[in-house]
């Protein structure tokens, strides 16, 4: 068997005995590489019956690793997972992202390696996407004949095309939450966006849901009002009308309410809840290895480790906020006081560009002296997976991204949550209001862009660690969760299950020759 997956400039691929072929256009690059699902939890395993009698997957082959292009950006951060996997057989197979094509300066590979989030960069970003179309085609083309499928991120509308003229099954993967997933799913079915777009801020009872949900369009996706983009939400929605199924990383005892909400709403198209896909690298080192490592500094990863491993269980606040959220110089200089005012030991990851100008520079040397031995900071990329599950961290202050919200839920850690835009929001409604294992930031937040000052941080430090009753319920919660993610991803888990369901519906797939 051979599964190809694809990002926008380069793809890996994964030999077994059968080949087929699947692609996945991931707009904001390798966060979870597909193969870390396919070997372990499975990798020395028991194997679940095929419901027809076969396995349900085909024999391994021992086979080195190949690699047969790497492109600067995308590869090099895709290398570093693929190294964790010196056992598997993973290629890189290079499709050059057009920037120029489109206006973009060179090497905008990513949405965090875009000039600025406004909706023009966005665009062009995406636009450069969907010139992929035909040399992915041509590249799939050229390939021998095979049981081939697609993976394909649901901001690429564009894939179906390719699928249609090669016969193979497409499958979508959501990056966010399923209950985001579904909520996006029902705002753009009941065209809800049309109705809000002169007045983003009134909120709204999002329709078709197991319970009521009151949010605003300011808190969801600019995308779904913004001028100029309803030809690419038209373009979403017939591509979810066509897929053949949808993957999301969750599991079922997280959202279990919402995957068969969703279900029942895909017109009998399968979703596959296969997560939380952080967990499938056990080893503290592949846990370090994901991500950007390639911009960390060099020894930066073992000091950050070795300072937590000095601190006590459970009492180091962990702050990061993602690959896009950019705060300026008077939100970082609020934050700083916050923790400060916190008392409790910190572990804050800053962005290089955050830090990079003289007047940050200055405050945050003075900072870290007044701070020294109880904090911390990180400029850059920090190893986050192994970061929360090192038994010194006790809390998150996290912006709600969803790889970052179910990375703190598979590790059994509470949330300080703090949403910029995007998902975000109904992200932190998932894990204060429906799960109780987060406390908010920003009490009542509708989506206007604000600096969040020192005492609502220090505030929120406070709760998140809190020693009493409350906490302790939170912790005990979080705690539970993380069990059962650890269960979901082990042998007869849901997520184990659903993969080997997933993996048989490719191989049971009605091809027309």
């Amino acid at each position: 068997m051979e599964l190809s997956l694809f990002v926008p400039s380069c793809s890996r691929l994964k030999k077994y005995g059968k080949k087929y072929y699947g692609v996945r256009l991931y707009r904001n690059c390798v966060q979870e590489i597909w193969h870390e699902v396919v070997q372990p939890p499975f990798e020395g395993t028991p194997r679940p019956p095929h419901p027809h009698g076969r396995h349900g997957y085909p024999p391994r082959r021992s086979r080195r690793p190949r690699q047969l292009h790497q492109h600067p950006v995308n590869a090099a951060r895709a290398a570093t997972a693929a190294d964790a996997c010196a056992g598997v057989s993973i290629d890189f197979v290079e499709l050059p992202f057009p920037c120029a094509a489109v206006g973009l300066p060179d090497g905008c590979e990513n949405l965090d390696l875009l000039p600025s989030l406004e909706s023009h960069h966005v665009e062009l970003f995406f636009s450069a996407a969907a010139l992929l179309r035909d040399p992915l085609k041509q590249y799939l083309l050229a390939q021998p004949p095979s049981s081939a499928f697609m993976i394909a991120d649901a901001c690429n509308p564009w894939t179906r095309f390719v699928v249609g003229e090669l016969r193979m099954p497409r499958l979508l993967f959501y990056g966010p939450s399923c209950l985001y997933t579904l909520c996006a799913r029902m705002i753009k079915h009941h065209i809800i966006w049309d109705r809000y777009k002169d007045d983003p801020f009134e909120p709204f009872d999002v329709p078709g849901l197991p319970h009521p949900l009151r949010i605003s369009m300011a808190r969801m996706p600019w995308l779904l009002t913004a001028p100029g983009w309803e030809g690419f939400l038209e373009e979403i929605v017939e591509s979810e009308a066509t897929t053949d199924g949808v993957v999301i990383n969750s599991f079922d005892d997280l959202e279990r309410v919402y995957v068969d909400c969703y279900n029942g709403n895909m017109e009998g198209k399968k979703v596959w809840t296969l997560g939380p896909l952080s967990l499938v690298h056990k080893d503290p080192d592949n846990k370090a290895a994901r991500g950007n490592r390639v911009s960390i500094v060099v020894g930066e990863e073992h000091r950050v480790i070795r300072w937590l491993d000095e601190k006590p269980a459970r009492s180091v606040i962990y702050l990061s906020f993602g690959s896009v959220v950019r705060h300026d110089a008077a939100q970082l200089m609020e934050i700083s006081h916050g923790l400060e005012a916190a008392g409790r030991p910190f572990l804050w990851v800053i962005k290089e560009a955050e830090a990079s100008s003289q007047e940050v520079e200055k405050w945050l040397s003075g900072f870290e002296e007044r701070t020294a031995g109880r904090g911390i900071v990180v400029k850059g990329w920090a190893p986050q997976a192994a970061i929360l599950a090192h038994m010194a961290v006790g809390g998150f202050m996290t912006h709600c991204g969803w790889n970052s919200t179910i990375e703190a839920v598979a590790e059994g850690i509470p949330m300080a949550t703090w949403p910029h835009f995007g998902d975000q929001f109904i992200n932190e409604m998932l894990v204060v209001d429906s799960l109780g294992i987060g406390v908010a930031v920003i009490d009542g937040a509708n989506g206007r862009a604000v600096v969040v000052k020192r005492e609502e941080i220090a505030k929120a430090a406070a709760r998140l660690m809190d020693e009493g009753a409350e906490g302790e319920k939170r912790r005990e919660r979080a705690r539970e969760l993380g069990r059962k993610a650890r269960k979901a991803m082990e042998v007869g888990g849901s997520s184990y299950l659903n993969f080997t369901r997933l993996v048989n519906f490719v191989l049971d797939y009605d091809r027309v020759e």
